[in-house]
């Protein structure tokens, strides 16, 4: 029912999926970009829905008051302490040891302002964990939302990252201004005249 519903939402709203998590996955870190706006949360949890992934989102603790913070942890949403990374790591670790089945979705961006680089705690928590990373995205361009390749990570965080961010290049955020890669990236990308703003 939820699904029908999720997907019948999308199409109303002129979006549509693209992909789905391979049956033998049964953890992962998904990361989700590009994230920009708070809309990206509603569309990126209908698509999950239509899909049919169970996903988990971290969220930073202090919205988890009464009585917003019941409707999120229905949702999924994990509490963490984003001003203590090495703790938020080992939080999401420990549930990945503890579950045989968990999909953890993580915006690298971490917040909807314009960053100059991706914090790496996905990244380690895929390492430390020994899951796949699975990239999912929102494409306000094609106004399609999904999941695409999967990446097993190989301890070379620079090389990944390069491979990671490669995938979203051609993905259009909501606010288009901050959305921002990585500064080899954006190199590349000012060589070749794309017209993505950089700082």
């Amino acid at each position: 029912m939820l699904r029908w519903l999720s997907r019948l939402i999308l199409r109303i709203s002129g979006w549509r999926t693209d992909g789905s998590l391979p049956p033998g996955i049964k953890k992962a870190v998904i990361v989700s970009a590009p994230h920009t706006s708070f809309w990206d949360f509603i569309i990126g949890r209908f698509t999950f829905w239509a899909i049919r992934i169970n996903i988990r989102f971290l969220i930073k603790s202090e919205a988890f008051r009464p009585p917003v913070g019941f409707l999120l942890k229905k949702l999924g949403g994990i509490p963490v302490d984003r001003g203590a990374s090495n703790r938020m790591v080992d939080q999401v670790v420990k549930l990945f040891n503890e579950n045989e089945s968990l999909a953890v979705v993580i915006t690298p961006e971490g917040t909807r302002r314009l960053v100059s680089q991706w914090k790496k705690g996905f990244y380690l928590i895929a390492i430390r964990a020994g899951v796949p990373i699975v990239l999912s995205f929102i494409d306000y361009g094609k106004k399609t939302g999904g999941i695409g390749p999967i990446i097993i990570p190989t301890g070379d965080y620079e090389k990944d990252l390069e491979i990671i961010q490669e995938y979203y290049r051609d993905k259009v955020a909501r606010h288009p201004e901050r959305f921002n890669l990585s500064p080899k990236i954006k190199k590349d990308e000012n060589n070749k005249g794309n017209n993505r703003p950089v700082p």
